[in-house]
């Protein structure tokens, strides 16, 4: 990686903050991180495996970009301070397609007349416009999914009109979708969801295992760190040789289809309907409907119960907030041996250890998943009793 530390004008202007660590060498980021990740959950024991990286620009692989400006002349970025937008088209993190893409995705909303949401404007309701955001995700063979939140369904017809014209500008553009989201508040998507073409899903291949990525389906940002993260639970389990794994938060199926093997039975949980469709169509494709089942549900719940009590080896991806005492509670009344938690949050990750007394961790590893910000992903193996790993 070197010691090189991220140019960027828009930091080095001011007018962009978001990287809080981009004055930093980025080799000094990751030595940072691990020592923080220690001083939260190291324990007696616990082993802990050099840091994972990937590059440290270019590797963000979807783009969360509000809309300011005139429709002429739009702005895709963030607002200032002052409520004016900041036009961040060429930010050093997003993956290449995606810089590629913003000015022809700038340009639809001059052809298509969207007018941009005024989001200072008076009254319970807001200003006037309609596009607020335009999201972009690329994956890794460089297809891509575009999503327009607009206020309402009133430009939806001129949005379609120009889509011909968006699908030959951009060849590799793979899903396009309009997101209605009519509050006037700062909350990024609404529920109601509109698919424009064909294709519903954008394919994003993981070696052998090709995960189904829905307009509103969580995955993580970082591509290339995400395969290595599957990569390393497949190896850490394939030590292990479970025969019954839960994954109680499945999402499209990342851990799930990576952790299948011969013999071995997965069920993987979630509360997303379109993330289960997403993860059922992963595992037909990848021939393994005998060996993997999965179900909506809310990982928190008490009648997984009796499938955690079958559990040879639990997993847990949950969101920032952790697993909490109810959740941690079960675990430790389930009859699994291991648990293997990743954690995008290590502060509480760490509360949630101490919550779970029966257990112990015995492998660590952070993988930088959010270089240029002290954020990361921790992957914690998590033992009962006096078993010992390898």
């Amino acid at each position: 990686m070197g010691l090189a530390v991220l140019d960027c004008a828009h930091f080095a202007a001011g007018e962009c903050r978001s990287c809080t660590w981009l004055g930093q060498p980025y080799d000094d980021q990751l030595v940072a991180k691990q020592a923080a990740a220690r001083a939260l959950i190291d324990r007696p024991g616990l082993v802990w495996l050099p840091s994972v990286s990937g590059p440290p620009a270019g590797f963000r692989n979807k783009a969360k970009m509000v809309v300011a400006g005139t429709a002429a002349d739009p702005t895709l970025g963030i607002l200032g301070p002052d409520g004016a937008g900041v036009d961040l088209r060429d930010c050093a993190l997003h993956l290449p397609g995606i810089v590629a893409a913003l000015p022809t995705l700038a340009e639809l909303v001059g052809r298509a007349g969207l007018t941009p949401y005024d989001v200072a404007g008076s009254g319970p309701v807001g200003g006037r416009g309609e596009l607020k955001h335009v999201l972009v995700t690329e994956s890794p063979d460089g297809e891509l999914m575009v999503r327009l939140v607009l206020r309402s369904t009133a430009t939806e017809a001129r949005v379609r009109k120009h889509l011909p014209w968006l699908l030959g500008a951009l060849p590799g553009l793979r899903v396009v979708t309009i997101n209605v989201q009519p509050e006037h508040s700062a909350v990024l998507e609404g529920e109601r969801e509109i698919v424009l073409t064909e294709a519903d899903t954008l394919p994003m291949r993981l070696g052998g295992i090709t995960l189904h990525l829905r307009p509103r389906s969580f995955f993580q940002t970082n591509t290339t760190v995400a395969a290595a993260l599957y990569r390393e639970a497949a190896a850490w389990v394939a030590d292990l040789a479970p025969h019954r794994v839960v994954d109680l938060y499945c999402g499209v199926g990342g851990f799930a289809l990576h952790l299948a093997a011969p013999g071995r039975r997965v069920s993987g949980i979630e509360i997303s309907a379109d993330a289960i469709a997403s993860a059922e169509r992963s595992r037909h494709e990848a021939g393994l409907p005998g060996e993997i089942d999965f179900a909506v549900g809310d990982a928190t719940a008490p009648e997984h119960a009796a499938l955690l009590a079958e559990a040879d080896l639990v997993v847990v991806n949950p969101p920032r907030r952790g697993l909490g005492p109810a959740l941690a509670r079960r675990l430790q009344e389930s009859g699994a041996a291991h648990v293997l938690y990743s954690s995008c949050n290590p502060e509480t990750l760490a509360r949630d250890l101490a919550d779970l007394t029966s257990y112990r961790p015995v492998r660590g590893r952070l993988l930088d998943m959010f270089p240029q910000t002290p954020h990361a992903e921790v992957l914690v193996l998590l033992e009962r009793g006096d078993q010992r790993s390898e």
